[in-house]
């Protein structure tokens, strides 16, 4: 717009300027008419040079944003379209050859024979776990308490053990008097079935001193594996209950704890 102005004012400018030329030529014409004619020219002005553009306007403002448009409605999804038929049935696969056959393997060295096993009873264990435990001489006293214990190793948890006892015993120094021997496992009577035992009863006179060799036998269940402790005791007949009565246990003699494990006995 300033570059338009501009301009316009430069012609203005130029026209103006021929007007005052011709003008100004006409009056020197006529005074001088009256001596010299000479042949009517007219001299045009140079034109003016261009003006310098104006300076660019400062730019607009930026428009408001415009509103934001409604969300359009979700599309349903399309029908399921229907299944294509069934492809072709592929061709069978070829059958592979047989592979070659190795070589046959070499034979192998012949065992050693078995050493013969021991001929038991059937439903007996495969081998016998027992224990001795024996002493010379014992001549024990004791009227009441432990006499000697025997440490046996179970192999099994669902066997029984089979113990015995040898040896001479006596009650002595009394009248219709009792004492009882009996077996213990690790401190406590067996309870399956039955405790081990056996008594010595002495009737009559008093003076009566009967050393004799006997024998106490049973077997017991329910013992669990690993170490045992065997112990054989005397103490007081049920019905008498004095511990005064004179016992005595070995005399002049061995006397022998003898501890097996086996099975258990059938049902």
């Amino acid at each position: 717009m300033v570059v338009k102005t501009a301009t316009s004012w430069i012609s203005l400018f130029a026209v103006s300027s021929l007007v005052f030329c011709l003008a100004a030529g006409d009056k020197s014409a006529q005074a001088s008419s009256s001596k010299v004619q000479h042949p009517p020219y007219f001299y045009a002005g140079i034109p003016g040079m261009h003006g310098k553009p104006g300076l660019p306007g400062a730019p607009g403002r930026d428009g408001r944003d415009g509103r934001e448009g409604v969300k359009g409605d979700r599309g349903s999804p399309g029908k399921t379209g229907p299944q294509g038929p069934p492809g072709p049935k592929g061709t069978p696969g070829v059958k592979g050859e047989p592979g070659v056959q190795g070589p046959p393997g070499q034979k192998g060295q012949r065992g050693e024979s078995g050493v013969n096993g021991i001929l038991l009873t059937p439903g007996m264990m495969s081998f016998k776990n027992w224990k001795e435990c024996a002493w010379s001489n014992l001549n024990d006293n004791k009227d009441h308490g432990l006499i000697k214990e025997c440490v046996f190793s179970k192999n099994f948890s669902d066997t029984s053990l089979l113990v015995s006892w040898t040896g001479t015993l006596r009650v002595y120094r009394c009248t219709t008097c009792c004492k009882r021997w009996y077996f213990t496992f690790n401190g406590a009577e067996c309870s399956g079935p039955l405790p081990i035992d056996g008594i010595v009863y002495l009737g009559g006179a008093g003076s009566q001193d009967p050393h004799r060799v006997r024998h106490i036998e049973g077997h017991c269940n329910n013992i669990h594996k690993g170490k045992v402790r065997v112990g054989f005791w005397v103490g007081n007949c049920q019905s008498n209950s004095r511990n005064d009565y004179d016992a005595h246990t070995g005399w002049q003699s061995v006397s022998r704890i003898y501890v097996e494990e086996i099975p258990k006995a059938q049902a």
